[in-house]
């Protein structure tokens, strides 16, 4: 099914937000004929809307009838619609019922408060007001979805707006200045962040207490998925063959070597080509994230699990906090399994903890917050890759200390479902 962008007007081919193409059909003839909008449950699911507020504003745009609550998921506007002039007029409604109107971000909720309609953004943390006059407005209060169990989308939407409440005020949210940064002097050479005496900061406060004394257990001989020899003699076999440069940023997954071509393979190709970009242009984020896909793609490696390995080493600088959303666009592209989020949370172990220990490990908690927040890893995944050291890409000692700093975090994610299972009973 062919894919636009929720703004129409953003062109940018990584653009995070996308939807189906509206497909309809046109049936019946003279005074029964009726348009049929085929996939009207897909695009409204990726609004984050009900079907029946979108079908209903096409109602009161086009002055026709509709079905507002199918048993078929047949969705029915009386009167002939080509599927164009439908998507024309979902413009207006994604405008009017889904954009923040703040940052433009379609990432929000519809909260009804005191009989006005909110659009809660999940990403800048503002509240807009949906135009009363608007027919639509009427219908959304006259049919208030009714209180139930909270699905996945409402917690992580509770998550990021009590994070964005808790940190807003304090020029130190886990996306901007958060503990050890490089905003920060405070991270010592083993990732431990000494204390501000009045930071407010959670995570920074409990960064030191709450992550010192973690017993984290080596990962056994049967963990296929986190645990490789990392003894000195097997690191240089995977490096050799490597160019110089190179020989420090990049460890890949061995389990596969052989069918994909051993020294200097795609990978390497990959990641060295990044590398010279960067110092081509003076700056790793001065590599565009179009070009990086191309160039996998031309490697014929832009869905392999590995790549991910590459480019969480190759693709970000000591701001990864800061580059990650501009990142997540591609990468939410290429993350497409389980396999793909371990190997990408590998890739930044490694380069965390051996290529800026002194200055990223303290940052890890901001770092893997900003992959929750830009849905590139699950809370599922996170959640067993916080909770057990392995040494499948570095040493286990690095390992551990990378997971203790994750600790936070950890207990933030626990904490939150806790909280939110509370609140339903």
């Amino acid at each position: 099914m062919a894919t636009v962008n929720i703004r129409r007007d953003v062109s940018d081919p990584f653009y995070r937000y996308k939807m189906e193409r509206l497909q309809s059909k046109i049936e019946g003839k003279g005074n029964g004929i009726k348009t049929v909008v085929a996939n009207l449950s897909s695009v409204a699911h990726s609004l984050s809307r009900p079907p029946s507020y979108v079908i209903k504003y096409f109602g009161f745009e086009l002055g026709a009838q509709t079905n507002i609550n199918p048993s078929d998921d047949r969705w029915i506007i009386n009167g002939a619609h080509e599927a164009s002039k439908l998507q024309d007029h979902l413009d207006g409604f994604i405008s009017r019922f889904v954009l923040c109107k703040n940052c433009k971000n379609p990432e929000t909720d519809v909260v009804i408060k005191d009989g006005n309609i909110l659009l809660d953004c999940k990403a800048c943390g503002q509240r807009s007001n949906v135009d009363l006059r608007l027919k639509l407005s009427g219908f959304i209060l006259k049919n208030q979805t009714k209180k139930g169990k909270k699905d996945k989308a409402t917690k992580k939407a509770r998550r990021a707006a009590a994070k964005e409440n808790g940190t807003k005020d304090e020029n130190a949210s886990l996306n901007g200045g958060s503990p050890g940064d490089s905003q920060s002097d405070n991270a010592d050479e083993n990732g431990e962040v000494e204390q501000e005496a009045n930071s407010d900061d959670e995570l920074t406060r409990r960064i030191n207490a709450e992550a010192k004394g973690i017993d984290l257990a080596d990962g056994d001989a049967n963990d296929d998925d986190w645990n490789v020899d990392m003894s000195a003699e097997a690191i240089a076999a995977r490096q050799k063959g490597l160019p110089e440069d190179f020989k420090r940023a990049l460890v890949l997954d061995d389990a596969d070597e052989d069918e994909e071509g051993g020294a200097n393979n795609a990978y390497d190709q990959l990641g060295t080509w990044i590398i010279e970009e960067a110092k081509t242009k003076g700056d790793v984020a001065k590599v565009d994230d179009v070009e990086i896909y191309k160039k996998a793609k031309d490697l014929g490696i832009e869905t392999k699990h590995k790549t991910l390995i590459v480019l969480a080493q190759s693709m970000f600088s000591e701001d990864i906090v800061k580059q990650i959303p501009q990142r997540a666009g591609m990468l939410k592209k290429m993350i497409t399994s389980e396999r793909h989020q371990k190997a990408f949370l590998g890739g930044t172990e490694r380069f965390v903890g051996v290529e800026y220990p002194d200055k990223l490990i303290a940052q890890v908690p901001a770092i893997l917050m900003g992959f929750y927040q830009e849905d590139l890893i699950t809370e599922e995944v996170l959640t067993a890759w916080c909770g057990k050291a392995g040494k499948k890409y570095v040493d286990i000692g690095t390992s551990r200390k990378v997971r203790q700093a994750a600790k936070p975090f950890l207990e933030w994610l626990q904490n939150a479902e806790s909280d939110e299972e509370s609140d339903e009973e």
